[in-house]
């Protein structure tokens, strides 16, 4: 299954050097999926390099994502509003080839019957964002730079 490339209308932009590693980023992330009153799994997770480095971890949203071409029943598809590139549960088999192909290991699967979960920008509202104390992670618009006049 090939995602159609959408323009995006903001990125998540990411700035490791901003990072403090307080995982503020990973509780709002996990809050903002809760079902029933049961905090959800965090899509986002904070890598600590040593020497006080700290990187956040998600999914990049890729122009040409591996994860959904190697989804064989297309339960990856792009949310053309926000442009991330989200899970549909209905149609995944869970056979977690998804999680194989991703190359920044951002696919996650469930242990328990609901298979697979990335990054959906929380719907074009991304709370790890929203939160970041030092605004390591960043929602902002997309700059596309003018082109040139052609002659």
């Amino acid at each position: 299954m090939v995602v159609e490339e959408t323009a995006m209308k903001n990125r998540l932009n990411v700035t490791p050097s901003k990072c403090i590693g307080c995982r503020t980023c990973e509780i709002a992330c996990a809050f903002s999926h809760s079902v029933g009153g049961t905090m959800g799994k965090s899509r986002v997770s904070v890598a600590n390099r040593g020497g006080g480095a700290f990187v956040p971890m998600l999914c990049l949203q890729c122009g040409t994502p591996a994860c959904a071409a190697a989804c064989q029943v297309g339960a990856l598809a792009r949310n053309p509003e926000t442009g991330a590139v989200e899970v549909i549960q209905a149609k995944c088999v869970k056979c977690m080839q998804c999680v194989a192909a991703c190359p920044f290991g951002n696919m996650h699967a469930e242990p328990s019957a609901s298979g697979v979960f990335k990054c959906d920008l929380c719907g074009g509202n991304p709370k790890c964002a929203m939160f970041c104390p030092t605004k390591t992670l960043e929602y902002s618009p997309v700059r596309i730079p003018a082109r040139a006049a052609v002659r």
